[in-house]
């Protein structure tokens, strides 16, 4: 099948609810994928984050292939031999005490929302149906009807109401807008250290360790999801580890799945999730035993310092040459690590013309809100794969 015809197909029979890049992808090893012709790209989006150890990494997928040969899915109506390995193994990755395991990021995000609540009803003593979250403008948390709810984005939020209440929403990067939004019902403050979506915004240095100030003082639970930060994107296990940051709910997924299968998890304290008692949340592929080989492989690569090293490293150099074009079209660059963007002038070009105009060139990236283009290639990028990107990246902005 050509790419043209495997597009039509999707054209016709799926529903339009992305744009994707006009390529049309069958393999995948380290940091380059192919299409149905045999055309190499350079994929420098990552599945937004999903591939932090690149494509097919020999680990993860000898781990995975093994595990099919023996048991995948149990529910957690039975235990299995690997359930209580991989939250052990997760919560001291983390340096916290207990796991929830989920499959997708949204799910996760749903999960905390929900341990929040319960939390405040049962130990903060907040007043039932009373509990309040707060969240940020541009934030991105998943899609599920409750998380959009409290989305800034009109193309994620418009004509799914009636919305779920219960939410504040304040500018992200300004702890003192936190502290006023405080009320004695306020529950929780759910935040992303870096909002990706958004355009990788990166806050203000000392952001993090104001708000958890905050929130301690003012005895609420600081919720970060680092779904798209997390597992040395930004070159640290955690982004929240620049400051110090440790939040009291820890939002995973993406990466945790090696690139292979969705697994999500809440990790926290003993005194926070302990408040679920059996039958009162759950999923039926949370937790499955092939889930739990893949988590645990994963963990084990990324556990390689050598790999936040490079993220930090790489991420430097990209900034630095990309900064160093000057060209009028582009307003900003930024980033952390690995995870970084660019944002065009929108009255000049379009961040769909320069993704496309890139894909010509042999690099993979997707623009976000129309003039930002993401830049997150997997963590194992090396110097000369770096140096291909960066003469394609760099033609591409100097030719707008």
């Amino acid at each position: 099948m050509t790419s043209q015809q495997a597009m039509a197909l999707e054209e016709k029979y799926g529903a339009h609810n992305y744009h994707p890049i006009p390529v049309v992808l069958t393999r995948g090893e380290g940091v380059w994928v192919w299409d149905v012709e045999g055309a190499r790209f350079l994929d420098m989006l990552s599945a937004y984050s999903a591939h932090n150890l690149g494509h097919a990494h020999p680990g993860v997928l000898a781990v995975a292939h093994r595990q099919l040969e023996h048991l995948t899915l149990t529910s957690r109506a039975f235990h299995n031999d690997l359930l209580g390995i991989f939250c052990r193994r997760l919560a001291e990755f983390c340096g916290l005490e207990m796991v929830l395991p989920m499959n997708t990021g949204a799910e996760a995000v749903e999960t905390a929302i929900k341990t929040a609540r319960k939390w405040g009803y049962q130990v903060k003593g907040v007043e039932r149906e009373k509990a309040g979250i707060i969240t940020c403008c541009e934030n991105f948390h998943g899609r599920t009807t409750t998380i959009v709810s409290f989305s800034t984005d009109p193309a994620a939020r418009d004509d799914y109401g009636p919305y779920t209440p219960g939410f504040t929403i304040i500018p992200f990067g300004d702890a003192a807008q936190l502290e006023q939004a405080i009320t004695p019902n306020t529950v929780g403050f759910l935040v992303e250290p870096i909002q990706g979506e958004a355009g990788v915004k990166v806050p203000p240095d000392g952001y993090l360790s104001a708000v958890r100030e905050i929130c301690t003082r003012r005895g609420i639970l600081l919720m970060l999801d680092e779904v798209q930060t997390g597992f040395c994107r930004t070159g640290k296990r955690f982004c929240h580890l620049y400051e110090d940051a440790t939040p009291d709910i820890l939002v995973l997924g993406k990466a945790l799945g090696g690139g292979v299968m969705p697994v999500s998890a809440v990790v926290s304290r003993r005194d926070i999730l302990g408040v679920f008692k059996p039958g009162e949340h759950g999923s039926t592929f949370g937790g499955n035993p092939l889930a739990c080989a893949i988590g645990l492989a994963a963990l084990d690569a990324l556990e390689d310092p050598a790999l936040m090293g490079n993220a930090m490293r790489q991420g430097e150099r990209f900034r630095a040459a990309l900064r160093d074009i000057r060209h009028p079209y582009v307003r900003e660059v930024r980033g952390k690590g690995l995870l970084n963007a660019i944002e065009l002038d929108p009255e000049k070009t379009s961040g769909r013309a320069v993704s496309e105009a890139l894909m010509a060139k042999g690099i993979l990236a997707k623009e976000t809100h129309k003039n930002i283009i993401r830049f997150a290639p997997p963590l194992i990028i090396n110097d000369d794969e770096m140096t291909w990107a960066l003469d394609r990246i760099s033609a591409v902005i100097r030719a707008l």
